[in-house]
């Protein structure tokens, strides 16, 4: 906990900055949106098989989205905010 006077408000210390938060909320979209991809491509009928489960989208694209967006995720954690940018 950080001191302080009578006269000014309590502020909390978060483990994270707003730049670490930003990053989570991206990783979070891309990781769903990689889920969203993988999605569908069932078949209506169960005694027909419906060869589009096993498409490039699904099979390949999909998790490596996913992957992608949970190593945005690491990132975001491991992110200082607090670090100044040289000139």
């Amino acid at each position: 906990m950080s001191k302080q006077s009578n006269n000014t408000p309590y502020q909390p210390d978060f483990v994270f900055g707003k730049k670490n938060y930003i990053m989570m909320i991206i990783g979070i979209a891309v990781i769903a949106f990689g889920f969203i991809l993988m999605s569908g491509g069932g078949s209506d009928d169960p005694n027909v098989f419906n060869p589009d489960i096993y498409n490039f989208r699904r099979i390949r694209l999909a998790p490596t989205i996913v992957l992608i967006g949970f190593g945005i995720q690491a990132y975001a954690i491991l992110l200082n905010p607090d670090k100044k940018k040289k000139k």
